[in-house]
Order: C-alpha cells, then structure tokens, then sequence
C-alpha cells in the first residue's frame, strides 16, 4: 500500500489530536500560543535505532549552526525514544534547554519509566489514545476508495466485515491498514482463480486473517497494567473478570511462573488467614506449571485464580507485618528477653539465659504466664484478625488466651506478681 500523507490518514479521524499532527507536519499554526516559531523550519526525522549518542550531536551542532547563521529553527523527531538509554537521553538535554532543537520524541512505553525526569519536565506531553472503532472504519474505507491506497483493485468489503476489521486491531489504525493489506492480497490471489466481485464478509475476512495475538507487551506498561487488573479483581472477587484478565496474560505470551508468583502474593497479601488453604492452592498450581508445563498448566493457574477470587479476603497479615516493619525501622530494637534465650553453653547458662523459661507443653492449657515482648512493646498489637473466614475462628481463639491471662493474674496472690 502507498504511503499517504499523515494529515491525510488522521486528521479528520481524530481531530482531538489535529494539533498535534499540525506540529508534527508544519501545516498550520497549532492552537497553542507561543509556541510555534514564525521563522522558517528545518525538519529533522529519524528513529533511536539509527543514531547513537555521536549522531545526535552532530545533528544537534549542525542545529545550533543553523540557528546562529540563518535564524532556521530545527524540529528533531526521534521515533521510539524509550530505546535510548539514559545517558543517550542527556546528552539532547543542553540543546533542547538552548532553544537550539525543538525536541519531539514518540514511544509506546510510558514515559515515567523509559525517559529521564529531566527530559520529561522540559518538554510538553501529549497522550494519543487508541482510536475508536468508527474512526478505524473511516480510515479503512478511506484506504479501500484512495488510488494511493487499493482503489485501484475495486475491493468491497461488507459493513460487517469492516466492523471485524475495526475492531480486532484494538485501536490501532498501522495494524488495521496491515490486516486489510492481507486481505486485499489474498482476494486478489482467489479471484485470479475464480473471478468474482461479490464483496467480502465478514466470514471471508476471518478466513484469511485466521486469528491475532492479544495486544500484550511482556516488558512494557501494558504487562503492569494487566497484572493489576488482575490482582483488583481477585481481590474485589469479580471471578469473570480474574479469569479474562489471566487469560490475557497467558494468551499473550507471558511467562506463567511469573503468574504463578504473583497468586502466591495474593494469596498471603489478600487472603491470608481467612481461608489458610489459598496459599497451598497457589503452590500446588506453581508445581503443576513445573510438572506439566503449558499450555495445560493454564487450567492449574486458573484453578487458582478462581479459588482466590472467591475466598473470604482479609489484609490482617499484610498490615500486621507492615507495623513490625515500622516499629523495627524506628531504630531503637530491645534486646531478646534473657529467658527466651537460647542456652547452649554452660558460660550462657550463667549468665542467665534460659533462666525462668516456662515450657508451654508441660501446661495442662499448652500456655503459660510467661511473655515473650520486651518489656517495652508489652502493649504492643500488630496482627488484629479480621471478621470473615477462618479469622473468625482466629480472633475466638486470641480472645481465650487472653482471658486466659486475665485469669490468671486475678488468681495470683499480689506477693507473688512482685
């Protein structure tokens, strides 16, 4: 298929983005003030797996050059420039700050993680959104129609073949142009053989292009962003909604141990002890992986899922551990108590450790008086069961040991608690 020009393909398909295409194109004044220079341009396009840090000085030289000797304003495109690293990404920092090079840069990646903050704060960000279904359509019956696209075949495709079309590409007009090249070059392979200029169905389309792989990047935002919808929907416990979006994951191509690690997290992080049988479950369908591999192994992790989902959920453990950590990192750590000490040796042993400790098990209760915190932290509570699942059962049972203790200390004559 010919190339067309940019504005021609989008500019009437998404006109909230017409702006940006202006800038891109030099074609008109774009709405924002102060922006665009009133003196002539000079257009620089290249993508990041043509240039090196030596390139993009040179060109940035030549920029500044310019700009001193003729006044020329330069406009440097760099395509996919999530694929310069960061020291590649500094060295565009001087010029750019100069006012030598009017820096555009486009990636698929998000910008927060693949370009230096410094870059970022220097420069104005704009989101192309994924594009409509109708706007797809307008662009493919646009390509269908243009002599410089495939009007010159006469190839009519049925509104509901369009529709397909339009809405298996996920918003993305390259792929959508790229499926109906496919189908543009297979129909003109059959009617070769069987002339015919009965428009094609959607059924004929669906023949040709068979199937595509689900829009999934493994290293890119998409991953994170599947991965957390993921994980909000077990833990709102939306079971159709787990199971679609592990079915993302794994038809995508993502690794299915990595998975598997994630349900393990969950299962301690959002189950926890509400039902204590989430986390075997989730380890169980980690050794299927290992044992049988996949694709089968996509039922053991979608066991796991669905059986997350529909657990009682609790956050007890997570906030309970979050506390220790807190209270740990203030800095001040009492010593281990003398009589829960271990006493090895008979130098240990005189010095007190082992001294006074009390063996649960000789108990008729399996408890005894005994404390095990620091004195400082006596009063200290980190994990507070919460009141679904076996948590439940949990809290029962917190609540008779500590009655327990209760007991006791009213039983014990006052000489003796001194």
């Amino acid at each position: 298929m010919a190339r067309m020009a940019l504005w021609d393909c989008c500019s009437r398909a998404i006109p909230c983005h017409r702006f940006c295409y202006g800038a891109l194109l030099a074609a008109e004044k774009p709405p924002w003030p102060g922006w665009w220079p009133s003196t002539p341009m000079h257009v620089f396009l290249n993508t990041v797996l043509f240039l090196g840090s030596k390139e993009i000085k040179m060109v940035m030289a030549e920029a500044a050059k310019l700009r001193k000797a003729t006044g020329q304003n330069t406009i440097l495109f760099l395509d996919e420039i999530h694929r310069f690293n960061k020291a590649q990404q500094d060295t565009l920092l001087p010029w750019v700050e100069r006012g030598d090079v009017t820096l555009i840069g486009a990636t698929t990646e998000n910008p927060s993680f693949e370009v230096n903050s410094a870059l970022i704060s220097r420069t104005r960000l704009f989101v192309l959104q994924p594009l409509e279904p109708q706007h797809v359509t307008t662009l493919l019956q646009r390509a269908l129609k243009d002599e410089r696209g495939l009007g010159h075949q006469e190839l009519i495709l049925q509104d509901d073949a369009l529709t397909m079309l339009s809405d298996i590409c996920e918003g993305d007009a390259r792929a959508a142009l790229g499926l109906l090249e496919t189908v543009a070059s297979a129909h003109k392979v059959r009617i070769s053989a069987e002339p015919s200029d009965k428009p094609l169905s959607a059924e004929d389309v669906g023949a040709i292009i068979q199937s595509r792989a689900a829009r999934y990047d493994k290293g890119g935002e998409e991953h994170f962003n599947i991965i957390s919808a993921l994980h909000k929907s077990m833990r709102n416990s939306d079971v159709q909604a787990s199971l679609y979006w592990l079915g993302r994951m794994l038809e995508g191509g993502e690794d299915p141990l990595y998975i598997a690690r994630r349900l393990v997290r969950f299962a301690s992080e959002d189950v926890g002890l509400a039902d204590p049988l989430a986390l075997p479950q989730t380890l169980a369908a980690r050794d299927a992986i290992h044992f049988i591999g996949m694709p089968e192994g996509a039922l053991a992790l979608s066991q796991a899922v669905v059986y997350l989902t529909l657990s009682p959920k609790s956050n007890a453990l997570y906030k309970g551990y979050k506390l220790v950590q807190k209270e740990v990192a203030r800095g001040y750590n009492p010593p281990v108590p003398l009589h829960i000490r271990n006493a090895p040796t008979k130098l240990m042993k005189g010095l007190g450790y082992g001294k006074g400790y009390d063996y649960a098990h000789d108990n008729k209760d399996g408890i005894t008086e005994m404390t095990c915190l620091p004195d400082s932290l006596q009063d200290r509570v980190f994990f507070e069961p919460g009141r679904r699942g076996f948590e439940v059962e949990l809290d029962r049972r917190m609540q008779q040991i500590k009655q327990w203790h209760q007991n006791r200390q009213r039983s014990t004559p006052e000489g003796e608690k001194e």
